[in-house]
């Protein structure tokens, strides 16, 4: 029997997903005789539960901040914890979303162009629209860049910019990114396999947090994605790529925009969720792999890797 004890909380954004994924992955393995597994918030009790319950594995089912930018990774590392997904390097590179565009543009992965918005360029209007009409062009997307889940994304346009990077002005960087139309499709690693991809189709304006985590907002999943042989050889073929050139461990998922026959990679996420509405559970199932051997193949490559 393992002893799984499965982080999920945290005090990022994204912090009820990250205990839905959990909560998720506690069901499926309490069915399951070769496992005993807890609940735990990273917090000041986490380590005396450690202590306690000595598992074998820690499954990070964090999200966001703190979860996977390579701090709680840092952490079970210096105490000699084997713990599941990406190690602090890859999670810091991924999780940093111009580092990793830095990373993608120099080994020829086309991405949207960008921009770094630092707080002080806020107060120079004039200057940064001219900029942005030169590299860019409207409309843009802005995000924070040490976000997930699409938190406190927005699509905008020349009139509106300013009234939406407001929302974003607690952020130290913002990064403005050019608007790339076509079809949002998704792509999964699991470990050196390509696993496979998801087209969607959101009712919203793209892919946001709502149309990622409500049954409301009725995104449709399309699986298998309508691409030709090659096209789709092209696609996991990148997202592999992005994989080892990050430095992934486990389960990776990379975002993209298909237009006008060329693949712009947007990110890649380093700890994909394991909600019902997750993309690689739903991968995984498509392709023959039940939730819980996904899971379990999750914990079996946690204890051979480090």
């Amino acid at each position: 029997m393992k002893k799984v004890i499965i982080l999920g909380g945290g005090i990022s954004k994204e912090r009820l997903i990250s205990l839905e994924t959990a909560r998720s992955v506690f069901k499926s393995l309490k069915k399951n005789k070769k496992y005993k597994s807890i609940i735990s918030e990273p917090d000041e009790d986490f380590f005396k539960k450690v202590q306690t319950f000595k598992p074998d594995i820690v499954f990070n089912a964090l999200h966001g901040q703190f979860g996977e930018d390579g701090s709680i990774q840092t952490i079970l590392e210096l105490e000699g914890i084997k713990y599941t997904h990406s190690g602090p390097i890859a999670s810091s590179l991924a999780m940093d979303k111009e580092l990793s565009k830095l990373i993608f543009i120099k080994n020829k992965i086309l991405t949207p162009r960008y921009i770094i918005l630092k707080n002080d360029a806020y107060f120079h209007k004039k200057k940064l629209i001219n900029q942005i009409v030169k590299k860019l062009g409207f409309p843009v997307v802005i995000k924070p860049t040490n976000e997930g889940s699409s938190v406190n994304v927005f699509i905008c346009n020349k009139n509106n910019f300013f009234n939406k990077i407001k929302k974003l002005k607690f952020y130290d960087e913002v990064l403005i990114e050019e608007f790339i139309g076509g079809r949002e499709i998704q792509a999964a690693i699991l470990g050196n396999r390509k696993l496979g991809a998801i087209e969607l189709k959101p009712r919203r304006k793209f892919y946001d947090y709502k149309a990622k985590y409500s049954v409301s907002a009725k995104t449709e999943h399309i699986i298998p994605v309508d691409l030709t042989k090659k096209n789709y050889d092209r696609l996991m073929n990148i997202s592999i790529k992005a994989h080892k050139l990050l430095g992934c461990k486990g389960v990776s998922r990379s975002d993209f925009k298909f237009y006008k026959n060329r693949f712009y990679l947007l990110e890649t996420n380093t700890q994909p969720g394991m909600t019902n509405l997750s993309l690689v559970p739903e991968i995984a199932r498509f392709c023959g792999m039940s939730f819980i051997n996904l899971i379990r193949w999750i914990i079996n490559d946690a204890s051979i890797k480090r």
